[in-house]
């Protein structure tokens, strides 16, 4: 018995020292724009990938840069960038979590076609509707911030659907059935009963959903119109001077900014994912 021990305790000093290096090797990105940030525009041309030093430093200029490079406020962006992320994952979590609690509960040849249905657009390229989807949201006034939640609700509903529906069959029938004897109609047995009870899945989609909406660049660059509105993933291209120079150094600053309520989120909440994501695998 020692022995079988001994073997499984050194692969995992293997295992666990070969995704350490690996999570070196993903998070270096991360570590390359954080201190590209604080550098000079000329230093960070030069070399790209060294510390600052004290004549590269650029200090919190960078980020000062980046708040008021050009004519459009960088915070205009961020409030753009917030209200469709709400609006859009609060769209996705209640339509997707109804529809989900239907499919699972509706037995019948339409509830197995639609979730088919939803499966089948996670794997439609994006590519191969954008031209279509932009004309689209044009004749339907959908070139908004408070109008594009809509298109995400249909981009986003195959991922969220999928995992509500396993998370739905995991639920004993009877909770659901004991609620309408008390005299709860179809209404309040959803959002007394099931909805409480969505709470690990609803965390792990909203979170997925949440990195999706906030760092998407081509959907509403496809879709908004750009002279009035512009979120921070498009903010950063824009930060560009005369004949197409690009201050490297505001938009490694703009970039950080913009990561950092991602990665805050992730981190407070990445065991709900595992624990979400976990449920949704159930099949009923």
């Amino acid at each position: 018995m020692k022995k079988p021990l001994k073997k499984r305790s050194v692969g995992n000093i293997v295992l666990t020292c070969f995704f350490a290096v690996l999570s070196l090797v993903w998070l270096f990105p991360v570590f390359s724009v954080l201190f590209n940030s604080f550098k000079t525009n000329a230093a960070i041309n030069l070399d790209t990938f060294a510390l600052p030093n004290s004549e590269s430093f650029a200090g919190f200029s960078n980020y000062l840069k980046g708040f008021t490079f050009g004519n459009y406020p960088f915070l205009k962006s961020v409030a753009y960038s917030a209200v469709i992320t709400v609006a859009s994952v609060g769209l996705i979590l209640l339509c997707c979590s109804m529809t989900a609690w239907y499919i699972a509960r509706v037995a019948g040849k339409f509830s197995k076609f639609f979730y088919y249905l939803c499966l089948f657009s996670m794997i439609v390229p994006f590519q191969m509707v954008m031209f279509t989807l932009s004309f689209t949201a044009d004749k339907m006034n959908l070139n908004t911030p408070y109008t594009i939640p809509v298109i995400y609700l249909g981009f986003g509903a195959g991922l969220a659907i999928f995992m509500f529906v396993g998370f739905v069959k995991g639920i004993p029938k009877g909770i659901e059935e004991a609620a309408v004897i008390d005299g709860c109609g179809p209404v309040r047995v959803f959002f007394n009963v099931v909805l409480p009870m969505l709470k690990p899945s609803l965390i792990s989609v909203g979170i997925l959903e949440v990195m999706w909406v906030w760092n998407d660049y081509l959907l509403p660059y496809l879709v908004l119109d750009r002279t009035k509105y512009m979120t921070i993933p498009i903010h950063v291209q824009y930060l560009k001077g005369s004949y197409g120079t690009v201050d490297l150094g505001a938009t490694m600053a703009v970039i950080m900014l913009s990561i950092i309520p991602i990665i805050v989120v992730y981190m407070f909440c990445q065991k709900h994912i595992i624990k979400g994501v976990a449920a949704g695998a159930v099949k009923g």
